[in-house]
């Protein structure tokens, strides 16, 4: 199994845009910009990240430091922090020989170094999320005296991208991806796999990034109503009628600024995994 560097360059960009364009509430999507973001700044994020995350050359810590840095410097804002530290893994993974993916993915990431480590907290000052602070230990602000995985495991329990480094990126293969190839099972298309696949993370736990911005109380809330409008969106009659349940959830999110940043980011990871299936048979 190995893939070459212009396909998983494809698949990211592609998983990047299906994002997108899909009504993901609270999120920004083609239906609605939100969060004094735009979708033209995503859709640029994406394509100016895809060559560094891609690269053979780079290490994974510097992979993920200039894919940060190259969209820092196109958009002049955090729009892809998580995407990145979720799908640079992937795509270093993909390039491998190696049994599968998920085996690939553990290999990547049982072998950062302090360097990466290094590398990856640059990438998140430089991201600069909302919501985030000093730490006791593992302060992304000073020089690691231990690995990203050690980070990773501390935090995990209250960032679900942190989660995933510890897991072996369960959330992605064992909930969000199952979700979406039931959808396309069942012949679903266009934007409705991905709208699955969120639903799915937004309703499983409590999204990270409102977590951290909002707090938990909120953060259960939303999981809670999401569960709701879940029901009444699997039960719509139409198009027209999904469209209507997810857009009005959509605005009470973004009135009250919550915006489900996780959710989404777990999403492109889940989509970025899906697009280069039919490569990794």
């Amino acid at each position: 199994m190995t893939v070459s560097r212009e396909i998983i360059r494809a698949a990211y960009e592609d998983a990047c845009r299906q994002e997108i364009e899909a009504l993901k509430p609270g999120n920004v999507h083609r239906f609605a910009d939100g969060h004094r973001m735009t979708t033209e700044q995503f859709l640029t994020s994406a394509r100016v990240s895809s060559a560094p995350l891609t690269d053979p050359e780079l290490s994974l810590g510097l992979r993920i430091r200039e894919a940060v840095s190259a969209t820092r410097d196109a958009v002049g804002t955090n729009t892809n922090l998580g995407i990145v530290l979720l799908c640079a893994p992937l795509a270093e993974a993909a390039a491998m020989e190696g049994a599968d993916l998920r085996t690939n993915l553990r290999r990547v990431l049982d072998a950062i170094d302090l360097d990466d480590t290094a590398a990856v907290f640059e990438a998140i000052v430089l991201a600069s999320p909302g919501g985030l602070g000093e730490a006791p230990r593992h302060d992304v602000h000073e020089r690691p005296t231990a690995g990203l995985l050690e980070a990773m495991q501390e935090a995990s329990n209250r960032d679900r991208i942190a989660h995933q480094y510890v897991t072996g990126f369960a959330d992605i293969f064992e909930a969000g991806l199952p979700a979406l190839k039931a959808a396309v099972a069942r012949g679903e298309s266009g934007m409705w796999p991905a709208v699955h696949a969120y639903l799915e993370f937004l309703t499983a736990f409590p999204d990270s990034h409102i977590l951290r911005k909002h707090g938990a109380g909120i953060a259960e809330a939303v999981r809670a109503e999401a569960s709701s409008v879940r029901r009444s969106f699997e039960a719509a009659s139409d198009e027209n009628a999904r469209i209507e349940v997810l857009l009005a959830f959509d605005a009470r999110l973004k009135a009250a600024d919550i915006n489900p940043g996780t959710s989404a980011d777990l999403t492109v990871a889940c989509l970025l995994v899906h697009n280069l299936g039919a490569h990794l048979a």
